[in-house]
């Protein structure tokens, strides 16, 4: 049960960094393209440094297949939360439904 709960915190903290990396210049429109490309691969270095001992401790107690959905899941709660807080958009009723449904999708893969 450790190797899960490293695993799952690890994949949510590079997560965060994921996120920051791939959607955090949209704050920075008028920053020149190819400094935030060099900023997020800054950041996501320390994305790798987490997200690679994530797969490594998690696949101990878990398959590939499980890892990459939690993994999934866990991006899309981070985005959301992103999105709302830091880039100010809303979320709708249809992510709301679609997040679900990737939910559901989910649950298919733990079903046992």
């Amino acid at each position: 049960m450790g190797a899960t709960f490293a695993a799952i915190g690890l994949l949510l903290a590079s997560n965060i960094f994921m996120t920051v990396a791939w959607y955090g210049h949209l704050k920075y429109k008028s920053t020149a393209l190819w400094m935030v490309v060099l900023v997020a691969w800054g950041v996501a270095f320390f994305e790798y440094c987490l997200q690679v001992p994530a797969n490594r401790i998690g696949h101990s107690v878990m398959s590939a297949a499980e890892l990459k959905t939690i993994q999934e899941v866990i991006s899309l709660s981070v985005f959301a939360i992103f999105s709302v807080y830091v880039l100010g958009e809303a979320l709708t009723i249809k992510h709301a439904i679609g997040f679900a449904l990737i939910a559901v999708g989910a649950g298919v893969i733990f079903y046992k």
